[in-house]
């Protein structure tokens, strides 16, 4: 087994680097910035779980704008909240299965715009080009839904499956 390269302090400037160049990415895609330092700083350390302060010290920014964008986090489902043993400081945690459980709570959502899709195509009229609109956009959620639990199930799968690799505790 080949030795592993050791961990790098949180300090160190490649990491600072790399949460930057992930969090660009992220904002990128659509995210929010701050939300995406965070996100991107807790993927890098490697225990996945900081406090309040240890962000705000790390990326240089206020309490409150870490307040705000874990918030976030923890509403989208990227990032749990709980309670440091013993203390009465909040720390934060990246979920393990992070992008697989968001896409299964994206599979939920699909759910309910296919159904608001259908009801707005007999609102509007049907027959009309707005109700069209909606029957397609419902059909593609359909199609992404079925694609996706197919995806999820070969990810599993895949991801029980042992390797040299990392799966996650």
């Amino acid at each position: 087994m080949a030795e592993q390269e050791a961990v790098r302090e949180p300090g160190d400037q490649a990491v600072s680097d790399f949460v930057e160049r992930f969090a660009g990415e992220l904002v990128v895609a659509g995210m929010q910035r701050m939300p995406s330092r965070i996100f991107a700083c807790l993927m890098a350390e490697e225990s996945g779980v900081l406090t309040s302060a240890e962000l705000s010290e790390r990326l240089k920014i206020s309490p409150a704008a870490v307040s705000g964008a874990v918030r976030y986090l923890i509403q989208v489902g990227l990032v749990a909240k709980e309670r440091e043993p013993g203390s009465r400081r909040d720390r934060f945690r990246v979920l393990n299965d992070v992008w697989y459980e968001s896409l299964t709570r994206r599979d939920e959502i699909m759910m309910r715009w296919i159904r608001v899709l259908r009801e707005g195509e007999n609102t509007v009229g049907t027959g009309t080009a707005a109700a069209a609109r909606m029957a397609e956009t419902a059909e593609f959620f359909e199609f992404m839904t079925k694609e996706l639990h197919g995806m999820l199930e070969r990810w599993r799968t895949r991801h029980e499956q042992p390797s040299d690799g990392w799966h996650g505790a």
